[in-house]
């Protein structure tokens, strides 16, 4: 049995009104009346700004599928009453980038029940620790049992001591820490939460679960419309082949592929159509490296075009998944209309650096035309502060970019030694100087030395790129493109508001942005003055009104953009250097293949191979 989300469960009765499983159903009358209610309280923090103060919106820009899969296994614990039949188990989500944590409530309902629960952090980032660790002590503090789980803690047990990177802190505040994933083993940690015998480390990162028949991510609507456009998420798989060094993923999840079958991603999209949610980021790192990807887009190209499920997918793929037979073409018609591409850099110096030689510069063009000839939105990840980079190199390469890949959206990060990645291993163990706040550790933060620029000229150049690439003249040109290649406009156009003006206004990035971004004088990080409300909330409210001007401007002047290009009777037309069909006449004028030494070494190495093998085109 499951209370009722958002609602006191000390105010539903001794017959317990709950949920089925999905978290859907509110009408099952249960004839048994229960004694004790077990309070389960999963928490997704955020982190602090630049001021100190937590970041949250009115609506968030990313759901949070660590929170719904938490949520579907502490759904199917509650329901099959783990903790006994004489004790229902009441869960509460929050995701703290939409919701406030309210502290002194939860501590009020924690005690009404005798302090008889858990209050779990789930999902917890490295730049989410700090604020993990603030929202734990009251709790601990008034003896409520707290455990925390997520990348930060996985990862430093996975890579290092178990003790290093602030994990004592966990040991100091008697916070239960959980490495690994949760399927199958949360009822553990319930039965010991119960008992008041958490232990202080539960470790399973060698033994990861398989994730057939698992329950499946999910979250009731209401939590869900606090995320932009009704959407959210969930795994298909976990676990990725490549070793890419400044990763956490592949020493969290695993290099093995395992995934769900295509009858529980049927299950997962049926509970949230029945509650008119039929929009998904599948969040599988490399969608295209799992091994069920084709039988899962099978079944969802029958639900959307044989049961009228109206599927909308943002996945993420790696920059060879054109060379999978069928994937790109199952993906649209499984309705895919967004694409996430670990692009990373254009260097294939840096690249090699990093370990992911999967990314071949020469296939970047072909694989980018293959999504666009399907009208699919394309995002990509851009990675500064490789070894080889020079705010020179990156203004360069930027450039090229804008010229000659039919990219939409690029996400700028900088190269930052998170822990648990091999990065972050080899810098630790041989002394290099880290930064010391976890808050930084979001990749927008220079955390580490570089060869080549200051940690002021790093900044600088990040700041600047977002500025470089969402130009007026650029964000024309990819409407344009746009229009002619078929990508939703409209999307389009939500997309570039987003990512031109969020880091540029809020000083956060556009992937921790929102609408209508909310602050409270009592959520600024702990050691920070309190400010005065006569000088907080004017202040406040004055940022908002400048902010949402220049939003506005942005929105409008792109609407009178599309106005004018839809009207063009060319503008099924359009064509460009980045929209021309690969060839080796162009290919061999291209900056992105002729302005690096790597990248004369990869077209060199593909010409060698063509003659090899007789083949009749280079790149």
């Amino acid at each position: 049995m499951i209370g009722v989300a958002g609602t006191s469960p000390a105010t539903t009765g001794e017959g317990d009104r709950c949920f089925n499983l999905t978290g859907i159903r509110s009408s099952l009358e249960v004839s048994v009346p229960t004694r004790r209610r077990f309070q389960l309280v999963l928490v997704k923090p955020s982190h602090y700004d630049d001021e100190g103060y937590v970041i949250r919106w009115w609506r968030a820009m990313i759901p949070s599928n660590s929170l719904a899969a938490v949520y579907g296994i502490a759904a199917d614990c509650a329901e099959r009453q783990v903790l006994g039949p004489d004790v229902a188990i009441d869960v509460e989500a929050i995701d703290e980038t939409h919701t406030r944590v309210d502290v002194p409530e939860l501590l009020k309902r924690f005690h009404s029940h005798g302090n008889f629960g858990l209050l779990a952090l789930v999902g917890v980032q490295s730049n989410q620790y700090p604020r993990a660790l603030d929202i734990a002590r009251p709790f601990r503090t008034a003896g409520i049992p707290v455990a925390i789980g997520g990348f930060h803690v996985s990862g430093c047990v996975s890579m290092l001591d178990g003790r290093a990177v602030d994990l004592d802190a966990c040991r100091d505040i008697g916070i239960s820490m959980f490495a690994g994933e949760a399927e199958g083993r949360l009822e553990l940690v319930l039965h010991d939460a119960a008992a008041g015998r958490l232990a202080p480390l539960y470790d399973f990162m060698r033994d990861l679960p398989d994730m057939e028949g698992a329950p499946v991510p999910f979250l009731p609507k209401p939590y869900v419309e606090h995320t932009l456009g009704l959407s959210t998420s969930f795994d298909a798989g976990r676990g990725c082949p490549y070793q890419c060094s400044f990763c956490t993923i592949i020493n969290v999840q695993g290099r093995k592929s395992r995934f769900r079958t295509a009858d529980d991603v049927e299950h997962l999209i049926r509970l949230n159509w029945a509650q008119g949610i039929s929009k998904f980021f599948i969040t599988d790192d490399n969608f295209a490296r799992n091994k069920a990807w084709e039988p899962i887009f099978d079944r969802l190209i029958v639900l959307r075009e044989s049961d009228g499920i109206p599927l909308g997918l943002m996945i993420q793929v790696d920059t060879l998944c054109h060379r999978i037979p069928n994937f790109i073409e199952k993906a649209k018609r499984a309705g895919v209309t967004r694409v996430f591409i670990g692009l990373e850099n254009i260097n294939p110096d840096n690249l090699a650096a990093a370990k992911k030689r999967q990314n071949r510069i020469t296939e970047y063009r072909r694989m980018l035309l293959a999504w666009k000839a399907h009208g699919v939105l394309t995002l990509a990840g851009y990675i500064l502060g490789f070894p080889s980079d020079t705010p020179e190199t990156i203004r360069r390469d930027i450039a090229i970019i804008q010229e000659e890949l039919p990219l939409d959206i690029i996400e700028f990060f900088c190269l930052t030694p998170l822990p648990g990645s091999e990065d972050h291993q080899v810098l630790w163990k041989k002394g290099v100087a880290m930064e010391p706040d976890l808050n930084k550790y979001d990749v927008e933060h220079v955390c580490t030395a570089h060869p080549r620029m200051s940690r002021e000229q790093w900044e600088a150049i990040y700041r600047e790129a977002w500025s470089l690439y969402y130009t007026p003249t650029h964000m024309e040109t990819l409407l344009r493109r746009a229009v002619a290649t078929g990508v939703p406009v409209n999307s389009l156009i939500k997309l570039l508001v987003n990512f031109a003006t969020t880091t540029q206004l809020e000083n956060v990035h556009p992937l921790q942005g929102g609408i209508f971004r909310l602050k409270h004088p009592s959520e600024r990080r702990p050691g920070l003055p309190r400010e005065r409300a006569v000088i907080f909330w004017p202040r406040f409210i004055w940022e908002t009104l400048r902010k949402h001007a220049v939003i506005i401007a942005t929105i409008a002047r792109l609407l009178v953009l599309k106005f004018v290009i839809m009207r063009d009777p060319a503008a099924r037309a359009y064509r460009d250097t980045a929209l021309t069909p690969v060839s080796d006449d162009v290919e061999a004028t291209l900056n992105l293949l002729t302005n690096t030494s790597g990248a004369h070494a990869a077209v060199t190495h593909l010409k060698k191979i063509a003659q090899l093998t007789g083949a009749g085109r280079v790149v």
